[in-house]
């Protein structure tokens, strides 16, 4: 099994003699996080996608064995609902692919008022190309069904655990449905409960570890360390093998 551990974002300005120390600019921010975390989430893309020079970029200031998943826009989720998703997903796909081999799973999180319907997320994973990673992350409970659970196994696609998705707690839908398993979660509370759900393991999940031969990989968010006390959640993303030393997972004192 192989572990990624990052967090959703990494332009936040109370990380800022926190985390970054005051004498590295913002525009090294990333440079900096990069040499202490294997992969980030890009949490700005769920509100305003960024060009393609941006990701391409991205790609260019940080290390070979970097990973970034990146959050799919609200516009196709929020406003738009999954519908007609054609064109959302392209866009998104021509601009997020300037990652190049840094591009790590799509995350799709749904609004809490969006109830269950099939259809249209069936629409909306067939958008993506073969291969791509993709989780998705519901919060409303009707979506925890085995006929949503059979449509995330057809595309491959990873059921995000989520700390704030209480309803999947008590869903049969914990299974493992794509070659890589992903977990989300906020605040510190947050962390106790994706930090419980880690430590079970794939086993818990009532899936093989392996599908096809390949080892599970483990797309997770957890939040910062507690003892950081920071004020808003610093999740962090899971989604393959760290290559940093664990010890960069420890709070500044």
């Amino acid at each position: 099994m192989t572990v990624w551990i990052g967090t959703s974002g990494w332009q936040y300005a109370h990380w800022k003699n926190r985390f970054y120390p005051p004498e590295t600019p913002q525009a090294g921010w990333l440079e900096f996080f990069a040499e202490r975390f294997a992969t980030v989430e890009s949490n700005n893309a769920f509100y305003r996608l960024p060009e393609r020079k941006t990701f391409e970029a991205w790609r260019a200031r940080t290390p070979d064995d970097f990973l970034m998943a990146v959050k799919l826009s609200r516009y196709l989720t929020h406003i738009r609902r999954l519908r007609e998703p054609a064109e959302p997903v392209e866009r998104f796909m021509q601009r997020a692919t300037g990652l190049g081999d840094k591009l790590g799973p799509v995350l799709i999180q749904l609004p809490p008022s969006l109830q269950s319907d099939v259809p249209r997320l069936a629409a909306t994973l067939e958008q993506f190309p073969p291969g791509m990673r993709v989780a998705v992350e519901f919060r409303h409970e009707t979506w925890y069904t085995a006929e949503v659970r059979r449509l995330l196994e057809r595309h491959t696609a990873a059921l995000c655990l989520a700390a704030a998705a209480a309803c999947s707690r008590r869903s049969g839908i914990r299974r493992i449905s794509a070659t890589f398993a992903s977990m989300r979660g906020g605040r510190r509370r947050g962390l106790a409960t994706a930090g419980r759900r880690w430590r079970r393991g794939p086993s818990a999940w009532s899936g093989p570890t392996e599908r096809a031969g390949t080892s599970t990989s483990i797309s997770t968010t957890i939040p910062w360390p507690a003892r950081c006390a920071m004020q808003s959640s610093l999740p962090a993303h899971v989604t393959g093998a760290a290559s940093r030393p664990h010890a960069c997972l420890k709070a500044p004192p």
